[in-house]
């Protein structure tokens, strides 16, 4: 080994929670690295090359909101996109859009080489130095000795990655990559528990060998919505490619039924734990056997290549199989296979073991974030990544963690679950999740979380007085409307005939027309004479804060009792192994979590109602002891 050189922070890995924590480390001043076993896989998309959707849409807006990069690429990068689940209410919208996948990477790198503090180099770290609990460097395979103060793990797939496709299988990382093949047995020796899980991904095929013809093709939105807080829908509109829905059938069915024995998913080959709600389509065909049909969308992996992702399809049955199997569905009978799709396991974490911070909870400075801590999917892994980003340049400037509640953010909802609960497979994003999700719209996601991203020093000077205007806007417009009074008349009469509304008879304010079903502020325009000119993002709060206000003051009031059980801080030194009246399941899991509050007390799996007050009772039996001490000591 040789002395390399000495910085701040070491990131562990270029995917999308790497780029978001080595991004936020350095721009909040820190001498960052990061280290990725090949430079072609920073920000690399080996499954679905798309961001967002549903929930998932609310991540990224999130990471945006705080000062991330993510929602900022794919604004440059996207091929089509759709706002998703329209139909229903604000809360679950969800921005989703296609990537150009090849366009998408080279952005997000371009900007990590030009980001001051940062440095990335093409290297597999192999081992963690640690002296009396707490970190100080890695070594590379080559032996190279980085010292630091704080290092984020954000693996990803790659710890001992393992492709299966039949009976074929490779060791390597995601798309042929290199995997990391030693610091597995490293983090076992220093105590980390492991998980093996696993994923896959579908075929890709040759768009020219596919008859599109027999597909139903899938338009963008005319009215593009960008990811990112910063940008104008009109700087970064453009023509949107076409994508195509298609189904399997019975016959497809047929094909996976009669090989399941060659499926390693069927045969014991694997052992790694599948994502529940994103399964192989073997999977999907055995667990769902009355489902006639699955439907499928082809879309394109970027505007210079011919390849087409099949979304909806992974699979890890031979080729030969997979072969048949996908000339059974409709326009893909005579497709041209360029990659075969297949199963990857991998080492992960028992996410249980950090902090909320993210912070290990045996070894000060290790933090760890992304689908190394038991997660799915690109926008869960950056968010959980600017989160072990920042608290680990909060660590070592010696400052308090950026901890975000269930309240205000999904991403507080994802790392409190994975903290609170851990996961068994690998763990998915959704809005049924939030139990706040009226308060968390991916529209409002700046009005959030914007205070913190400049608290942190990741939002500029610019940025935060835009998005103070912003905000008094915001709350001018909602108390003017309030006082607007719209008096009967013939232009009235005639709106809400056109809008199938029942007329007035007296003057009836403005936010009351709002909260009808069939009209919107904006449709109310014409009978607001003296409406302020205002950009498209103030109208739409107003009209979402006025039209459901009442639901929203009942969740703020559910959010104040949530608030009393989180502020109900537990002492790390709480002796819950012999805590009388605990249930021992409730002993062991409180003992093992250690959680911070009564609140993540009551989320954690094997702990009753029964446990939480006994707790309460313990606690302030605990705060009595602790005054009494000190009124002693003076």
């Amino acid at each position: 080994m040789y002395e390399a050189d000495t910085v701040d922070v070491v990131v562990v890995g270029g995917g999308h929670a790497g780029c978001e924590a080595a991004l936020a480390a350095a721009r909040m001043g820190l001498e960052t690295v990061l280290f990725a076993i090949s430079l072609d896989s920073i920000a690399m998309m080996p499954c679905n090359p798309s961001i967002g959707g549903s929930s998932k849409g609310h991540l990224v807006r999130e990471i945006d909101a705080l000062g991330g990069e993510m929602g900022k690429v794919i604004d440059q990068t996207y091929i089509q996109t759709k706002m998703l689940n329209t139909a229903k209410g604000p809360a679950v919208y969800s921005l989703r859009a296609q990537a150009d996948k090849k366009k998408y990477q080279e952005e997000m790198k371009h900007r990590l080489e030009l980001t001051e503090h940062l440095r990335i180099k093409q290297a597999e770290i192999t081992q963690l130095l640690v002296e009396k609990d707490t970190i100080t460097g890695v070594v590379t395979a080559s032996g190279a000795v980085y010292h630091c103060k704080a290092v984020v793990l954000c693996m990803g797939t790659y710890m001992m990655g393992r492709c299966l496709c039949g009976d074929h299988v490779t060791h390597s990382g995601p798309n042929n990559l290199m995997a990391a093949t030693h610091l597995s047995e490293n983090l076992r020796q220093l105590g980390i528990r492991l998980y093996r899980f696993k994923t896959g991904t579908p075929a890709r095929m040759l768009k020219s060998s596919l008859d599109l013809d027999k597909m139903v093709p899938q338009y963008g939105d005319n009215h593009i919505v960008p990811f990112s807080f910063t940008n104008r829908a009109e700087d970064i509109a453009r023509d949107q490619v076409l994508c195509w829905l298609t189904y399997t059938n019975e016959q497809t069915h047929t094909v996976i039924r009669n090989n399941l024995d060659r499926s390693p998913l069927y045969c014991g080959v694997i052992e790694g734990t599948g994502p529940r709600y994103c399964p192989s389509i073997e999977d999907k065909v055995v667990r769902f056997a009355d489902k006639k049909a699955h439907q499928l969308f082809v879309e394109p992996e970027g505007e210079n290549t011919e390849e087409m992702y099949i979304q909806g399809m992974s699979s890890s049955l031979p080729e030969d199989v997979q072969i048949a199997m996908y000339r059974t569905i409709p326009g893909l009978e005579h497709c041209e296979i360029t990659r075969f799709a297949y199963a990857i396991e991998y080492d992960c974490i028992d996410a249980t073991q950090l902090k909320l911070s993210l912070e290990f909870k045996k070894i000060h400075g290790l933090f760890s974030a992304g689908q190394f801590n038991g997660s799915s999917g690109y926008e869960e892994a950056a968010a959980q990544g600017i989160i072990g980003g920042i608290n680990a340049a909060r660590y070592v400037q010696k400052k308090a963690p950026l901890i975000l509640r269930r309240n205000e953010a999904y991403i507080g909802v994802l790392i409190d679950d994975l903290i609170s609960k851990g996961s068994k497979e690998p763990y998915r994003m959704m809005t049924s999740r939030a139990e706040f999700r009226l308060l968390l719209r991916q529209d409002n996601a700046d009005l959030r979380l914007t205070p913190y991203g400049y608290e942190m020093g990741l939002i500029g000077e610019e940025r935060y007085q835009a998005f103070l205007q912003k905000r008094e806007a915001i709350e001018k417009e909602e108390a003017r409307v309030r006082k607007v009074l719209v008096r009967p008349s013939q232009e009235a009469e005639t709106l809400f005939a056109s809008c199938g509304s029942t007329p007035i008879s007296s003057g009836v304010h403005l936010s009351d027309l709002i909260k009808r079903p069939e009209f919107t502020y904006d449709k109310l325009a014409p009978l607001d004479p003296e409406r302020p000119d205002l950009p498209e993002d103030v109208r739409e709060q107003v009209n979402i804060q006025v039209k459901y206000e009442g639901y929203i003051s009942q969740q703020q009031k559910h959010v104040e009792q949530f608030a009393k059980l989180e502020n109900k801080s537990l002492p790390e030194d709480m002796d819950y192994a012999n805590m009388q009246g605990l249930r021992l399941e409730a002993r062991q899991k409180l003992d093992a979590i250690r959680p911070a509050s009564i609140g993540q007390a009551s989320r954690i799996t094997g702990v009753s109602p029964a446990d939480i007050s006994v707790l309460l009772v313990y606690l302030e039996q605990y705060h009595r002891t602790h005054r009494q001490n000190q009124e002693q000591s003076l």
